[in-house]
């Protein structure tokens, strides 16, 4: 199993930083629901931690407090961009060191992440606006995501 230890401090925020990257990309694909998308996300979290056990890997990355990218982006686009490679950074990580089944373990809990997310607060009428479901769409092909 693959751990903390298998990884540098540099890299290990890189890991670190994925989840809380995919929830903010989320969160700024749409105005309106921050605080609620906001919890969602620590929500998903506490969630990821009951179920501890199941990957090494992912209980001591969601045992930390969620780490966020802390660039100072000028845009909510250039905030996603910057979110989208840490995303495919960290996946090309987890692809050198960890096993298949570990990868797969990230990108599902990301995707779950941003699913919760996307539907924390409804936009415009609808549980999940047209730029959420696209910023998912995004953060699943950066993943690397089979079904992206």
């Amino acid at each position: 199993m693959t751990g903390k230890a298998d990884f540098t401090q540099e890299e290990w925020e890189l890991l670190r930083e994925g989840p809380s990257s995919a929830g903010l990309i989320v969160v700024t694909a749409q105005r309106g629901g921050t605080f609620r998308e906001s919890f969602a996300l620590a929500k998903a979290y506490a969630e990821a931690r009951q179920q501890h056990g199941e990957s090494q890997l992912l209980d001591e990355i969601v045992a930390e407090k969620p780490e966020r990218d802390h660039t100072r982006y000028h845009s909510a686009e250039e905030l996603k961009q910057g979110g989208l490679q840490h995303l495919r950074d960290a996946v090309a990580l987890l692809e050198r060191k960890a096993t298949p089944e570990e990868v797969e373990d990230y990108r599902r809990f990301i995707l779950s992440l941003a699913d919760k997310v996307a539907n924390a607060h409804r936009e415009g009428g609808e549980q999940v606006s047209d730029a959420e479901r696209a910023a998912i769409d995004e953060i699943s092909a950066s993943l690397g995501a089979p079904d992206a």
